[in-house]
């Protein structure tokens, strides 16, 4: 079974793209963030002409989870289980994360699936880093309500958070920022704690590889990116991974890509093979590495 999860950054805009990659790397269930459709929106028979159902979770032009999958999609939660009240500030965004399309859950096949879209955070300690952090508290308290660390479940998404050093091109030029703050991290290390496994560091404990890069000024090209999408997997799933990667050729070329890169996991047995394009990366993803030791 292979289980992906890839911010699409509008499912409109990049359809062609999600239609491509389904084709490429064929997994089981993907999961994806900021689709940016209402649900009435959604593209269900893009998915269905591929063999896929779609859940999805949306509100319009902002945030919006989805999950397409091969097998039968049941047991549909959203927003944590909580009523999505009316924002108060409507043409903010980011600011009420109750109020916002970000997390969806169901359970496909064995395994309960959930996508998850966890705000920005735009400055530390600003209103909108404290709507993050208290988001990420309700998820935690999800969690504990809902959630088995003895069953099989995985929580795939943007999270915004790069969990260590590693998992940024530059700390020293990053600290300071949102997504690498100590609060941040420790809402991360959170759920770890409670029972998920970070699948792709302990599948490739390598550094410089990624899941996002900055549009601008050739991020992409010179690997100056952060890993902040994740797989995060209970014990009893994260021991049936036989794989993880990102999919770094799936941010390049026509159709227009996202920002983020497509991350994947391997449960049982490997999956369709494909170039992920980390290989023609490696001399310059290391002599980055050295200069910075």
């Amino acid at each position: 079974m292979r289980i992906a999860t890839w911010n699409v950054n509008s499912l409109r805009a990049r359809i062609d793209k999600v239609r491509w990659w389904l084709e490429r790397a064929r997994p089981d269930v993907l999961l994806m963030q900021e689709t940016k459709l209402k649900d009435e929106d959604a593209p269900l028979a893009a998915f269905q002409e591929l063999g896929y159902e779609l859940a999805h979770h949306g509100e319009g032009r902002w945030n919006g989870v989805a999950i397409a999958s091969r097998l039968p999609i049941t047991d549909v939660v959203t927003n944590f289980g909580d009523p999505v009240l009316p924002a108060r500030t409507p043409g903010s965004g980011d600011d009420e994360p109750g109020s916002e399309a970000r997390m969806l859950a169901a359970t496909c096949g064995d395994v309960r699936v959930v996508s998850l879209y966890a705000p920005n955070g735009r400055v530390v300690d600003s209103p909108f880093y404290e709507a993050k952090l208290d988001w990420f508290l309700r998820l935690a308290r999800w969690l504990a309500e809902s959630g088995d660390p003895g069953q099989p479940l995985v929580l795939g998404g943007d999270y915004n958070v790069a969990p260590t050093d590693d998992d940024v091109w530059n700390p020293r030029l990053c600290h300071g920022g949102t997504h690498v703050s100590p609060r941040e991290r420790e809402a991360f290390d959170r759920l770890c704690r409670w029972g998920l496994v970070d699948v792709y560091r302990r599948q490739r404990p390598e550094g410089g590889r990624y899941t996002w890069w900055d549009y601008r000024a050739g991020s992409f090209q010179k690997n100056f990116g952060m890993r902040i999408d994740h797989l995060l997997a209970t014990a009893p799933l994260a021991a049936r991974v036989v794989a993880s990667e990102i999919d770094r050729e799936a941010r390049k070329g026509k159709p227009i890509p996202s920002d983020h890169a497509p991350l994947l996991m391997d449960v049982d047995e490997p999956g369709h093979p494909f170039d992920a394009g980390w290989a023609s990366a490696e001399g310059r993803i290391a002599a980055r590495l050295e200069a910075r030791r």
